[in-house]
């Protein structure tokens, strides 16, 4: 897991390492490996050690050429993009590592990379968020206090605990009574999985515009229902526009972080959630929102980890084995703590999220495809899609973002319309 944040002020290297160290000692998931050779097989908390900074170059080559904004930022996502490619070791402690670009004494890029058996994308901004704190604190800034934080084997311990003594049973019967019978809708490849196994990942990013932001959340809030809710609806006519399904199932990741306390927490809490809707007689998008709607609170009411799903619906993910398919996740992130223009001590931190460039290789994804939309803070609507290139072309992935792009916006416009053909 990558992220970079723009850094605007004067960054002592010293100071940086003093807090990367601090975030490390603070939160033992950065210090936590998985003891696989083992069984049972456990979680094995090391002591705080330092983790690496490395520290790059990033201005003109000549020196005497002016600096250009425009230049700058799409060479810092050129950066973050170099570093996504690097591998990540799930046995090298501490699970992070940073890097510093500079351009010049007062403009800088940070990057932080860990392994995502340590972290998820909403740890990342948690620790950006410490990571600022102490690193003014070290500068004799102050910074923000920062609250006690729950360590994630306390999340792990009270999880077992509840499957143990059996309080997940009525969750597990909501489960196999929603899913019998279900199958992922899964989407068409470019080329066999027997014929391409080695695996690799692409990632498509784009972006929709201010306008369709607007539209969007003025159609969720005419539709009441969920910014999510209102874009996965239009993603499910988009599968059955694509396969003529009506029992449309999209899995989808959930922050994993029910209880207030794991606000703060770093860990690996993401879940991966199932969504059935049946859009059989659904005449319009209103139709389709209130389903998914439906579909959606009863979903996160029985939430359960991943693996206690499968054993109530073991056939679920078939699709996704099969030539020719693969599994499509759906997600729209809403970080907190997004750091954006905002000023900590006397550094000014903006997160990097609004990214044009697309790469053929970068971060793993599970095979298949991973949508991600994003609400940019500038009023952009973003998206990103990770995709299995020994499956998918890239092409292929674009045709499919145009498309619904064209059709979310038809939808929300007229949401008591007709739903149109494919």
């Amino acid at each position: 897991v990558v992220d970079g944040w723009r850094l605007r002020g004067q960054v002592d290297p010293a100071a940086l390492q003093g807090a990367l160290d601090d975030i490390v000692l603070r939160h033992e998931a950065l210090r936590t490996v998985v003891v696989r050779d083992a069984e049972p097989r456990y979680q094995q908390v090391h002591p705080a050690a330092s983790p690496r900074l490395e520290i790059r170059d990033l201005g003109p080559a000549d020196p005497a050429d002016p600096p250009h904004p425009e230049h700058r930022d799409i060479r810092a996502e050129e950066f973050l993009n170099e570093i996504e490619c690097a591998p990540v070791s799930p046995r090298a402690v501490p699970l992070i590592s940073a890097v510093l670009g500079r351009f010049d004494e007062r403009d800088a890029v940070l990057v932080l990379a860990a392994h995502h058996t340590a972290v998820d994308g909403w740890s990342m901004q948690v620790l950006m968020r410490d990571l600022a704190a102490c690193y003014a604190a070290r500068c004799g800034l102050g910074g923000p206090d920062l609250p006690e934080v729950e360590q994630y084997r306390g999340f792990a311990v009270r999880q077992r605990a509840a499957e143990a003594a059996g309080g997940d049973a009525p969750h597990l019967a909501f489960w196999r009574e929603k899913l019998a019978g279900a199958r992922i809708t899964p989407i068409r490849t470019d080329r066999d999985r027997s014929a391409h196994p080695d695996f690799a990942t692409g990632w498509h990013r784009f972006a929709y515009g201010p306008d369709a932001r607007r539209e969007t959340t003025r159609g969720a809030a005419t539709l009441r229902g969920s910014l999510f809710m209102t874009l996965l609806g239009a993603f499910e006519v988009l599968l059955h526009q694509q396969t003529g399904a009506t029992d449309i199932v999209v899995p989808t990741f959930t922050p994993g972080r029910a209880e207030s306390r794991l606000q703060g927490s770093v860990g690996s809490f993401f879940n991966f959630l199932p969504l059935r809707v049946d859009l059989a007689g659904a005449r319009t998008f209103r139709d389709v929102v209130d389903r998914t709607k439906a579909g959606c609170l009863e979903a996160y009411s029985h939430e359960l980890p991943l693996p206690q799903i499968l054993s109530a619906a073991p056939e679920l993910m078939a699709p996704a084995a099969t030539d020719g398919l693969a599994a499509c996740v759906f997600q729209v992130i809403q970080y907190p703590f997004l750091l954006h223009r905002r000023t900590v001590g006397d550094l000014e931190y903006t997160a990097l999220r609004n990214r044009r460039i697309s790469q053929p290789v970068g971060s793993d994804i599970p095979d298949g495809a991973l949508w991600c939309l994003e609400l940019e803070p500038d009023g952009d609507l973003i998206g990103t899609v990770g995709y299995s290139s020994n499956l998918l072309e890239q092409g292929t992935v674009a045709g499919m973002v145009a498309r619904y792009g064209a059709l979310l916006r038809r939808l929300v416009a007229d949401p008591d319309a007709p739903l149109p053909r494919a």
